[in-house]
Parts: structure tokens; sequence; C-alpha cells
């Protein structure tokens, strides 16, 4: 079920207790020289898409929201970004009207590592006025965290930016928007001594070309099997959620 494609009687029939929201939530934002800055909402959205049609009688999907938490990409430019307090409020608006028409099962499928932070502090300040809701949120890379670095070539196992993950997957779903002759490694700086430690840094501080990670492996085939993974580990979570008792 489609969210957009379906007019107000056909909502109101469907069943609040056995139905889960599946809330989509994304970014507009530089992707290095190679990937269009609507990376993150092309990916997350393919995902979701899939979700919906394995688990159509099931599963309620949204229109991504694609306006995210992106301020540390604005050195680059080429990036549209709603302040972290507003994205927060941003993401307890989309989500309030629908439990307060009673859904009780929510998950909010991220596609972009900076709305983790805001994601997070959403559900907390929901969690206490709907107790008794399922309202949950993942990135879709971390769901299949191990499947995907286990697919991955290169040395780092972990999503990052315009990387060998994304690249291939928009190879693999929006081969025309790839500049293959931009295309080139930006691995982080390795700093073992500071593992475990949060460092407020932007993009431009981070990165020489505003990616993250080893962009020159990626491959369609790669991509195909990357979105295969992380769909599977989806609709994994989601028919876990559909099937585990509300909180009390």
């Amino acid at each position: 079920m489609r969210f957009q494609d379906m007019t107000w009687p056909l909502l109101r029939e469907v069943p609040r207790d056995t139905t889960l929201v599946l809330a989509p939530i994304a970014a507009c934002e530089q992707h290095s020289r190679h990937l269009p800055t609507f990376t993150d909402t092309i990916l997350v959205t393919g995902v979701a898409e899939e979700v919906e049609r394995r688990l159509q009688k099931q599963v309620l999907l949204l229109p991504t929201q694609w306006l995210g938490a992106s301020s540390h990409h604005l050195r680059f430019g080429a990036t549209l970004s709603a302040e972290v307090d507003t994205h927060v409020s941003i993401l307890c608006d989309l989500l309030t009207p629908l439990l307060d028409d009673g859904y009780e099962r929510i998950l909010v499928l991220n596609g972009h590592g900076g709305n983790i932070d805001t994601m997070h502090m959403a559900l907390r300040r929901l969690q206490t006025r709907y107790p008794r809701r399922q309202v949950t949120a993942a990135s879709y890379w971390e769901l299949a965290e191990k499947e995907l670095a286990d697919l991955a070539e290169g040395p780092r196992k972990l999503m990052g930016h315009a990387c060998e993950f994304e690249t291939s997957m928009i190879m693999a779903v929006r081969p025309e928007l790839v500049r293959r002759e931009e295309i080139k490694n930006d691995p982080p700086v390795s700093e073992p001594t500071l593992r475990g430690l949060f460092t407020a840094e932007d993009m431009k501080q981070r990165t020489q070309r505003g990616a993250v990670g080893y962009p020159e492996l990626a491959s369609p085939e790669k991509g195909r099997k990357f979105l295969n993974a992380a769909v599977e580990r989806t609709v994994e979570v989601a028919q876990t959620l559909l099937k585990r008792p509300l909180p009390q």
C-alpha cells in the first residue's frame, strides 16, 4: 500500500494494528564529483518501494521525506539542509498524525548518515507521548551491516559516502547519473589511537573530494547485490515487527 496513491476512505480501511507504516527519510546533498545530490533519496526509496512490493498487504509506505540534516556538507555547496532541531521537529510532525490516527507500528527507514542522531532524538520524544506504540528506526545499511560487509571488496566494510556501496547501487539503478570519469577513492584518515572518539568535523575537514571510501571498486553487479541484501534484511525486520507484541 502506498499512502500517496490512496484516498482517505481507502486509508480509513487500513488496519491500524496489523499494518507497519514504513517512513523512508533521506537527504539532498553533495555526493562527491561523481554521484547526484539525490543519491540518498534514490537509494532508500528504492529499498522501501521493494519492501512494500513484497509486503503489499502489511506495509503502508509513506512518500520519502527527502530533506535531511546535512549541514556538515554545506561547505561543499550542492546541499539542501534542515538544522538539527528543525529536522527533529520535522520527523515528529511527520509521524504524529499517523500515531494520532491510531497506527501502532512504525519503522523509519533512513538513507542518510546525518539523520541518525535526529531520528533517534525524534523517537525519544515520541516514545514518551505514545508509550504503547512500536516506533522504530534504522538506516538500511545498519540493518544489513553484516551482509554488506561480506559483499564489499574494499578495506572499508561500513557505509561511507559516495563510496563503494553507494556508487555501486546508483550504477545499478540510475547508471546515467554516474560520472564515471570523476570517480576517485577518498579514503578516511586512519587514527587508530582515537577509536571510539566522536569528533565534530564537517566533510571539508574530513575529505578531499566529498566522499568517504573506495568508489573505484564500484560496479553495477555489486550494486544489485548490495540493494538485495538491504531489501531482504528490511523485509525480515518488517515481518518481525508485525509479529512483535506492542509495548505495555
